[in-house]
């Protein structure tokens, strides 16, 4: 079975930003909304955090349900995992995500600053450095045999885009404009030269963007 580098379920405002600007601990996306860019995915009957009946079902529900499918590992930037900048203060900081991480899996966090990796239930987060084709070969045998994702954010996404590693990509683009903050792309035509792309509307109002390589 081919192992593949995927980025699953990312999402962008309708004027290409995957993040608002000024990240806080207490704004994690800066001054976009979460809660309004992903509620598509909050609706449906398989979020992981639902406590309660129901759901939507169809083409969200379907792709919240793949996200965990077949991922031995995730790579994400330092700015998915903290808010913080710099050389690491506080190693008492773990992650926003508490005690049981929804990853699963390890995770590999980018930064310049590196610091003693730890584990949280069973998912194990490595601090590392390098060019993305370095670091997407340590995910890839911790991995073993299974895909690889680039969860974010970004800037992340960017630079294995930018670096030709990435496989097939899902982006769900939310009718909201955000006007500044952390880009993925200007237009997503910028990728058909090396990417297919299905387009289709979700009646939840995103658009689910759909690449994989030619």
């Amino acid at each position: 079975m081919t192992q593949l580098v995927k980025v699953q379920n990312f999402v962008v405002s309708s004027d290409g930003f995957g993040a608002g600007e000024d990240q806080s601990l207490e704004r994690p996306f800066g001054h976009a909304d979460p809660g309004t860019m992903f509620a598509w995915a909050g609706a449906t009957a398989s979020w992981p955090n639902r406590t309660e009946p129901g759901g939507s079902r169809g083409l969200d529900d379907y792709l919240t349900r793949d996200f965990k499918h077949n991922i031995g590992a995730e790579i994400m930037g330092a700015n998915k995992f903290s808010p913080h900048r710099g050389p690491w203060q506080d190693h008492d900081w773990q992650g926003w995500w508490g005690d049981e991480p929804p990853f699963h899996t390890p995770v590999f966090v980018l930064t310049h600053h590196e610091r003693p990796s730890f584990t949280l239930s069973d998912t194990t987060f490595h601090f590392v450095s390098g060019e993305p084709a370095d670091v997407l070969k340590l995910a890839k045998e911790a991995a073993q045999g299974k895909d690889v994702r680039i969860g974010g954010g970004a800037t992340t996404v960017r630079a294995f885009l930018d670096a030709d590693l990435v496989d097939t990509l899902h982006v769900a683009v939310s009718p909201v404009e955000l006007g500044h903050g952390v880009p993925l792309w200007k237009s997503p035509d910028e990728l058909l030269d090396r990417f297919h792309l299905d387009v289709v509307p979700s009646p939840s109002g995103v658009t689910h963007h759909l690449f994989w390589r030619k």
